[in-house]
């Protein structure tokens, strides 16, 4: 479904397709199952920890597969709610015009550029939408509903990701990691290669092989800590009009900045980064030239085609490289 401003109504949808379902729902299965041999055992504990674990399995799919699907149609006058759990009959819900009183955009906790509508009725009952998925129309969106709906001093919501910022970030401002911290962790993790070693020595034991193979690969650990720590910050992208400026840390801590021109891009797709397409998907750029750039995450598929159907716009990137 849609809900940019160039639809007569704004249709919000939340829940995942059966298909996405089953194949979460099947993972928790099978890794409750794995716990299904310690129910033949003599020992107690195992029974109780695999009986709980197949408890816990069992209400993690049973949740999962009966979580319902909303459907929020905002029309100028009125808001239609649909709430359907599978196999169950649609419920729907009425709110007039009338019966708002008040609108607020709060961003997630978990997704920077997340945005849902609450609206507050007469009767003090608050209303939760599910997320707006054109997240480069947030401000628009909001401004629409507002205007329909008559309600006033809505405060415009803050959206790195919104079109109508001069620039759309994505992803934190990049920041090295001080020199103590990652001294600490390249000592923490020479001192854990040591302990087994140290243990045999104290315990007057002959240490094995994988007590001295773990030595050297604790001072290995330590140097990759030291050398590549912040290499693990990720990416900051700011997009422009006609270009993407990419910044990354080299190891030592230093700026790096690429810059992505539409004339260089030779495709762009949406990529999934992760178990679940509601949460982990992200824009992946390919050039000419062979570098692949992905950007961090942005959120779900729909979000994440929004945030690269803008990019498009703003690089001008040809019909041809466009597979989103």
């Amino acid at each position: 479904m849609d809900d940019t401003p160039s639809h007569s109504d704004i249709r919000l949808r939340e829940g995942s397709s059966i298909a996405q379902r089953l194949i979460v729902a099947g993972s928790a299965a099978a890794v409750a199952l794995c716990f299904t041999p310690g129910l033949f055992t003599q020992d107690t504990l195992e029974i109780i920890i695999s009986v709980v674990a197949l408890l816990v399995g069992a209400g993690f799919v049973v949740g999962i597969m009966m979580a319902p699907a909303v459907v929020w149609i905002i029309t100028p006058d009125e808001i239609l709610i649909g709430h359907q759990r599978p196999f169950g009959k649609l419920r729907t819900r009425i709110v007039g015009k009338d019966d708002i009183a008040g609108l607020q955009v709060p961003g997630s906790k978990r997704v920077k550029a997340r945005f849902q509508l609450v609206f507050t009725l007469v009767s003090g009952e608050r209303l939760t939408s599910p997320p707006i998925s054109d997240v480069t129309h947030v401000r628009d969106t909001v401004a629409r509903v507002a205007t329909q709906f008559e309600v006033p001093n809505v405060e415009e919501p803050v959206n790195p990701l919104d079109a109508s910022n001069p620039e759309m970030h994505l992803g934190e401002p990049l920041e090295a990691f001080s020199a103590r911290d990652i001294r600490i962790v390249a000592l923490i993790a020479v001192a854990l290669s040591a302990v087994p070693y140290a243990y045999k020595l104290w315990r007057g034991l002959s240490p094995s092989h994988v007590d001295i193979l773990l030595l050297p690969l604790g001072a290995i650990a330590a140097f990759a800590v030291y050398r590549y720590a912040n290499l693990a910050t990720g990416a900051f992208w700011i997009i422009r009009q006609n270009d993407i400026r990419v910044e990354r840390l080299w190891g030592d801590g230093s700026l790096r900045a690429d810059h992505i021109e539409g004339r260089n891009v030779k495709a762009i797709t949406v990529e999934r980064r992760g178990r679940s397409e509601d949460e982990h998907c992200i824009v992946s750029i390919r050039l000419h030239s062979g570098p692949r750039f992905r950007s961090p995450r942005i959120g779900s598929r729909l979000e994440a085609r929004a945030v690269a159907a803008e990019i498009v716009r703003r690089l001008g990137i040809a019909a041809g490289s466009n597979n989103i």
